[in-house]
């Protein structure tokens, strides 16, 4: 594979995305609801901080409390994957795309490329609009950049967001369905992996699953009983998606389109 192959499929793979109609809505209400959860949290931190013990205003962390809304956002970016990943096998055009471009690795990879970039765009963009609102809400209250932890809680805000939108990418290649793959996914990051983690016992093993050992990465200081950290968390977080990755272009490199 040289780079102008790459080039030209990673072209492809960009025009394809940019001309489904579903990419701008869900990228924008990517926007829209985490900035919605983000100016009231601020606020609400800002009114609740006088009511905070000694104790309690020591563990305050208005960072992670306000990067937390973008979980909900990210309902949109995982739609967004899922698609850019099914929708030509529901439509029937990955045969017209396999002919364009016959080596599947290449198709495959130019496809991630071109979806992790737009993903990370849109998630550096929503990760730090969702910090400065919080920030505005917070008023005195507010941290600053050179803080302890919160470079750290950005950066890993827009790594957390992105990689689990390749990791839907690659469940998508695997399962080929949109429905699918967001019937499994949504529940599993929205509901499952929170209700597994306040049960005793299985909550030890639920702190493994990507969405909550990689949403470490958003709190300055650990949260909960877990043996995981910001970084070994956001490390686990990207073992599931090389995993799903890896699976995705396994199943299209030996399937049928």
């Amino acid at each position: 594979m040289t780079v102008a192959e790459f080039g030209a499929a990673l072209s492809f793979e960009w025009t394809k995305i940019r001309t489904l109609r579903s990419t701008f809505w869900n990228l924008a209400m990517f926007l829209v609801i985490s900035l919605a959860l983000a100016v009231p949290t601020g606020y609400f931190l800002n009114e609740t901080y006088a009511d905070l013990d000694a104790a309690e205003r020591l563990t305050f962390d208005p960072v992670g409390s306000g990067l937390s809304s973008i979980r909900l956002g990210l309902l949109a970016l995982v739609i967004f994957g899922v698609l850019a990943v099914s929708t030509e096998y529901t439509s029937g055009t990955i045969r017209s795309s396999l002919t364009a471009v016959p080596r599947r690795g290449l198709f495959f990879g130019s496809k991630l490329a071109a979806g992790g970039l737009v993903a990370l765009a849109a998630s550096t963009v929503v990760v730090i609009a969702t910090f400065v609102a919080t920030n505005v809400m917070l008023g005195e209250h507010a941290v600053g950049l050179t803080d302890d932890g919160v470079l750290r809680a950005i950066f890993g805000g827009i790594a957390y967001t992105t990689l689990l939108c390749l990791f839907s990418m690659g469940l998508a290649a695997v399962l080929r369905s949109s429905a699918l793959t967001i019937g499994i996914l949504f529940p599993l990051f929205f509901m499952v992996s929170t209700i597994l983690s306040n049960i005793p016992k299985v909550g030890q093993v639920a702190q493994f699953l990507p969405d909550v050992a990689g949403g470490h990465i958003l709190y300055r200081e650990p949260q909960g009983d877990t043996v995981l950290n910001a970084w070994t968390g956001l490390a686990v977080l990207l073992a599931w998606t090389v995993a799903a990755v890896v699976a995705g272009h396994l199943a299209i490199k030996r399937r049928d389109a």
